[in-house]
């Protein structure tokens, strides 16, 4: 029984290989300006790819999935409400209170507010101009 996987083994290199050599011989070979040029999306990308973003949009991006993880629970739970009762009830209230009490406390230690520093404190000048 081993043969059968050693001949296994060695049919699959001996196909990769050919595999790769007939796409060498058959695929096109050109050498135009733009061939290795980067293209995605129908556009030719402009300037440099290392952005240096702000920790903000990082935490937007950590929301998303996170809200969207918490919205197909509460879909999951409301295909089977008829089944899970009162008990399920329960557990959906609780859950979307322990969500609420979290977006609360996000707002409450700033973790929703995107201003950029110049634009917080141009506000809090505001603010003691107006008092």
């Amino acid at each position: 029984m081993l043969w059968l996987l050693l001949v296994y083994f060695v049919l699959s290199i001996v196909l990769t290989t050919l595999l790769l050599m007939a796409t060498y011989r058959i695929g096109g070979h050109h050498a135009e300006r733009a061939t290795n040029d980067p293209y995605e999306s129908g556009m030719t990308p402009t300037g440099s790819a290392r952005l240096k973003l702000a920790a903000e949009f990082y935490l937007v991006a950590m929301f998303f999935v996170i809200f969207d993880l918490e919205s197909v629970f509460i879909f999951a739970w409301a295909v089977a409400v008829r089944d899970l009762g009162w008990v399920g009830y329960i557990s959906i209230a609780v859950f979307v209170a322990v969500l609420i009490a979290c977006l609360y406390y996000l707002y409450q230690v700033g973790g929703l507010d995107w201003r950029t520093a110049r634009q917080r404190s141009a506000l809090a000048r505001r603010k003691e101009l107006t008092r």
